[in-house]
């Protein structure tokens, strides 16, 4: 009754907390004979690690990661390979500042977990949230960069698509934009003003929401399960797993109440290489199930709340204070979140090919 681990054949455990001495994840189910190194996980931690401008927090993290278990050198080429077995992957951490926090420790921080993890535990890590915290993700993040080896063929890609109520102009959406600005967003203009926006939102000390797009393209037919296994669903609940993430759509998602039966439906033509569709307001599931089109989902990522203006509260005994959370935070956090929200369609996209492998074999 944990509920520390996720997946069902592709199946990852997290573990540590944001002031402990370090982070990890145990990945189990992974197929052997993948090639895996740890510069293969490293180049998507290095996407969401802290510190790399000044619209995230300052923490300076190397988020170095080192693979404990399930991996060896092949005995024939040499090159290093899963073994099947589970694989172990350990982050340290060397740039906490718990003091930060001794002011606060019996205060309840609204927004934050404080008041929710008292009330189940008897008691809450107030060093920058412990398993609450967002330096969990990072560990999330590794295990994506091992789904990504199970499912190859599957190409997954973020972007911030709007932060407040700002929204990026879909016509100008160029994919390599995302890896040129610090906010992963695919419109270069939007990009500039997001700069001067967020900048005026840090340097008064407060943080804004956004909106993030994940897009799963190559994902074969037939992927998820009728009713209870079905893959928007597990979709949904792995970005509802985020911290920080308040709402989760699936292709037209909301949209689709504004939409009529005619515009909604995804008509179908034969194609060269088979069924096509001539639309996509399905985001690539139907009944649960993959269509082969691409998979497309977006998460709502709230302000982060801790912020310096005043904000009122109670403390541990009940009494009504104030309080204002000092140390390093994301103005929005939602830009670090892209490279999460990858890690987790990767994830729940690798468990599902291995479940549908072992349901109906490899066709």
């Amino acid at each position: 009754m944990s509920f520390n681990t996720f997946g069902h054949m592709f199946r990852v455990t997290t573990f540590g907390e944001s002031h402990g001495v370090a982070i990890g994840c145990v990945v189990d189910g992974c197929p052997p004979l993948i090639e895996l190194g740890a510069e293969d996980i490293q180049r998507d931690l290095d996407r969401r690690r802290p510190g790399q401008s000044r619209f995230t927090t300052q923490r300076q993290e190397a988020d170095a990661v080192k693979i404990l278990s399930g991996v060896m050198a092949h005995p024939e080429t040499g090159v290093q390979v899963t073994t099947g077995t589970p694989i172990g992957l350990l982050i340290e951490n060397t740039d906490q500042r718990s003091k930060d926090y001794s002011e606060i420790k019996d205060k309840f921080r609204p927004g934050h977990a404080d008041f929710t993890y008292e009330a189940k535990y008897g008691l809450r890590d107030y060093r920058g949230g412990g398993r609450s915290s967002a330096r969990e993700t990072a560990m999330r993040v590794a295990a994506g960069a091992i789904a990504r080896k199970v499912v190859p063929d599957i190409r997954v890609r973020g972007a911030l698509v709007q932060m407040g109520p700002y929204k990026i102009d879909r016509d100008k959406w160029d994919w390599d934009e995302v890896a040129r600005n610090p906010f992963f967003c695919p419109d270069r203009d939007k990009a500039a003003f997001f700069e001067e926006y967020l900048d005026g939102i840090r340097k008064k000390g407060s943080s804004i929401g956004a909106v993030i797009e994940v897009v799963a393209e190559g994902v074969p037919a037939g992927l998820g399960a009728p009713i209870y296994g079905k893959l928007d669903s597990d979709l949904a609940g792995a970005m509802m797993s985020i911290n920080a993430v308040k709402g989760v759509e699936v292709g037209a998602g909301f949209g689709a109440a504004e939409l009529s039966g005619e515009e909604n439906a995804d008509e179908m033509r034969t194609g060269n290489n088979g069924t096509r569709f001539l639309s996509n307001h399905a985001g690539g599931i139907l009944g649960g199930i993959s269509t082969g089109q691409p998979v497309v989902v977006r998460f709502a990522v709230k302000p982060t709340s801790s912020i310096l203006t005043p904000r009122r509260t109670v403390d541990r005994s009940g009494a009504e204070t104030e309080i204002l959370t000092k140390g390093r935070h994301d103005p929005c956090v939602g830009i670090r979140a892209v490279p999460v929200g990858e890690a987790m369609m990767a994830c729940v996209l690798a468990d599902h090919f291995l479940r549908h492998r072992g349901q109906v074999g490899a066709r």
